[in-house]
């Protein structure tokens, strides 16, 4: 089967399908084979490997992912889309297509499902995706806070939403994305991938963004749930000083000076201004003074 990804052969696949590419599902079909391989070459596979993806689409980026793969498991919401895969992958005997939502799915059990050695041994894996703009934050957080075997990501996402996931404290892009994604992993950028190569043309360009698990968080906290809790509170209102921001803890203000004390952090400071080891020590602190109530 020739490459899906050029743009005669998506438009003939559309048309012979009578598909309607969705834009509530982010669909923008990748048609330059150039990029394809860019994008499957970042993960880094061998036939050893076992890839999931996520939103195959039309299935360009699947076929790459198929010849260097061992296994490639493909997750797709849309099932209209199914027919056309299974056409355009007939060729692959290492893919596996699984008709379901990517929020809903427990990544670990899907590979088992197909790879699992029956000795209650799970290999690790990778991932890789065309993540839809407007569930990419949902999706992520899934992804990194599911605690999945997962060793290494490739993601094409917004180019916003990419940079907020390598921005520094004190940039316009640092957030609790940038804070989530730092913690679980170590992000680089791939390549800038524009707006041109997709069809139907999206009104942004896109970012590849490859994160590597960390083997352990660079901050040792006591509890994951309220440490995000506190970066994301810090975040809500950036305009606010942390002192105000971290009010919607619902926790008085004078365990809040004294928990900034502790930690070592002005409490007139703006939250894009903390480090992660920064809202270590202050969610740190603010659960010893809770437990001193």
């Amino acid at each position: 089967m020739d490459s899906v990804a050029t743009p005669g052969k998506t438009l003939a696949l559309i048309r012979e399908k009578g598909l309607v590419p969705r834009k509530s599902r982010g669909q923008n079909f990748l048609v330059d084979s150039n990029i394809v391989r860019k994008i499957a070459r970042a993960a880094d596979l061998g036939p050893d490997d076992t890839v999931v993806e996520i939103g195959p689409g039309l299935g360009a980026l699947t076929q790459e992912l198929a010849e260097q793969a061992g296994l490639v498991i493909a997750i797709e919401i849309d099932r209209d889309l199914i027919a056309a895969l299974e056409e355009n992958l007939k060729d692959k005997a290492n893919v596996r297509l699984v008709a379901g939502d990517a929020l809903k799915v427990n990544f670990d059990e899907l590979v088992a499902r197909f790879k699992g050695d029956g000795g209650g041994r799970l290999p690790t894996y990778k991932l890789v995706a065309n993540l839809p703009y407007y569930i990419t934050t949902p999706i992520l957080m899934h992804l990194l806070t599911g605690k999945f075997q997962i060793t290494e990501l490739v993601l094409m996402v917004q180019a916003e939403v990419g940079y907020r996931m390598l921005a520094l404290p004190g940039s316009k892009d640092y957030g609790a994305l940038s804070v989530v994604v730092q913690y679980y992993t170590e992000p680089a950028v791939i390549l800038k991938v524009p707006r041109t190569v997709f069809y139907p043309r999206p009104e942004v360009d896109s970012l590849v963004v490859k994160l590597t698990r960390r083997p352990e968080p660079p901050v040792q906290v006591r509890d994951e749930d309220f440490f995000f809790r506190v970066v994301r509170a810090a975040f809500n209102q950036r305009r606010k000083t942390l002192l105000n921001a971290l009010g919607s803890l619902d926790l008085d203000r004078p365990l809040l000076l004294k928990a900034m004390a502790a930690a070592g952090v002005d409490p007139r400071r703006r939250g894009e201004t903390l480090t992660i080891e920064e809202f270590a020590n202050l969610s740190k602190a603010l659960q010893q003074q809770i437990g001193r109530r």
